[in-house]
């Protein structure tokens, strides 16, 4: 058997500032995309358009995303990722002089492929490590660059949006542009230990049998729901706060709240999965996911959407994290590549699907609907967790 690949601290590191950076284009867009949909879009039913192809583009990206790292190495792939995030804020700006509502879509979706690169850098961080004991602890590290990305986006978008008179939000999306390119040279010098033989050669199992697998169906959906929950209402609630009579700052220091709680809890993530174990955590973020619409569903207050929004980050972070340490018991090193890829294909795919309706359903059910509609699911996958718990404990040998 193959020893693990040597830990790579300076790649983490490397990956860590680049979390920073990349992770704060995400908040730039969700916050901001509605608003300036509804003044590009003649129809109010499409205001959310431009964040839905962001979504779009980063599902549709993953699965390229993969064929070049796994053709061309991680590094490469990252690097083209910051690239395109630097003419996607361009473009998208553009848009925004001209009062070009399809240009600024396009800029969006461009921006998916970025995205699609950053979401990878928490599976490039179980190649940093390789010792399969560390790897959880490795993604909470790398993830914990989210938390100073929940600081500099918002930030951003509040000192920006009026930079450009002429141009409301405009800067933001120059600001966003000018990320990208701040961590090009971070990834330029990113170098990550060599795969290990076992990793590239051995047994192999059909993409088919692996997806029939209770491991990779629990994993997989776990992502699925927590990541789609969580994206669905943060879309929709910054045009929620602003129907109710709140500032564009109010609902940018919300969002903010939301993705320092997304990224804030990474700190102790990792030390609860190796106490607790991963289904636990995972099924403790559902629970705060539900609680999170609980909060939704009480008032109309910033406080009510605040604390549903700081609910919400913290359960998407043990959840997300949780289903991605779940995932890597679900492959073998040889399987990694495509299994990686096709959940992150299918977790952001229900994204773009979410936010595509997000917009629709705000404006024709209400916030009320939207809160209640998502308990539902989060009790399945509940059912789903304790089903897999259950699985194991009959697996484990009883000690005599």
């Amino acid at each position: 058997m193959s020893a693990p690949a040597p830990a790579s601290p300076r790649a983490l590191h490397l990956l860590f500032a680049a979390q920073s950076l990349g992770g704060a284009s995400p908040p730039i867009i969700i916050s901001l995309g509605g608003l300036v949909g509804q003044q590009l879009s003649a129809d109010p039913t499409a205001a959310t358009l431009p964040v839905s192809l962001y979504q779009l583009g980063l599902a549709l990206s993953t699965l390229p995303a993969a064929w070049v790292m796994q053709r061309h190495g991680r590094r490469p792939a990252y690097v083209l990722g910051a690239v395109l995030g630097v003419l996607s804020g361009l473009i998208a700006a553009q848009g925004i002089a001209q009062q070009d509502f399809v240009l600024f879509c396009l800029g969006t979706a461009l921006a998916g492929f970025y995205a699609a690169c950053v979401q990878s850098y928490r599976f490039a961080a179980i190649d940093a490590v390789g010792d399969p004991g560390l790897q959880a602890r490795a993604i909470s590290r790398v993830m914990l660059g989210g938390l100073i990305a929940a600081v500099i986006g918002p930030q951003l978008v509040i000192w920006t949006r009026d930079a450009l008179p002429m141009t409301p939000f405009a800067g933001s999306f120059y600001g966003q542009a000018a990320l990208a390119l701040l961590a090009l040279p971070l990834l330029l010098a990113l170098r990550l230990p060599p795969p290990t033989p076992a990793s590239v050669s051995g047994p192999a199992r059909p993409l088919g049998a692996i997806v029939r697998t209770p491991q990779f169906i629990v994993a997989c959906t776990a992502g699925v729901v927590s990541y789609g929950l969580m994206a669905f209402l943060m879309t929709a609630t910054p045009m929620a706060m602003v129907g109710c009579g709140f500032s564009v700052g109010e609902a940018a220091l919300g969002v903010q709240w939301h993705v320092l709680a997304m990224f804030a809890p990474s700190f102790v993530t990792g030390r609860l999965m190796a106490r607790w174990g991963k289904l636990p955590v995972t099924a403790l973020g559902l629970l705060l996911t539900g609680a999170s619409g609980v909060i939704a569903l009480m008032g109309l207050e910033r406080l009510h959407f605040w604390g549903a929004l700081i609910l919400l980050g913290v359960g998407w972070n043990f959840s997300f994290i949780g289903a991605t340490a779940l995932l890597t018991e679900s492959y073998r090193p040889t399987e990694r590549a495509k299994v990686q890829a096709l959940n992150d294909f299918l977790v952001f795919g229900t994204v773009a699907l979410a936010s595509f309706g997000s917009g629709r359903l705000l404006h024709t059910a209400g916030w009320d609907a939207i809160n209640a509609g998502m308990l539902p699911l989060v009790a399945a996958v509940l059912l789903m967790l304790a089903t897999q718990a259950w699985r194991q404990r009959a697996a484990t040998p009883t000690a005599v």
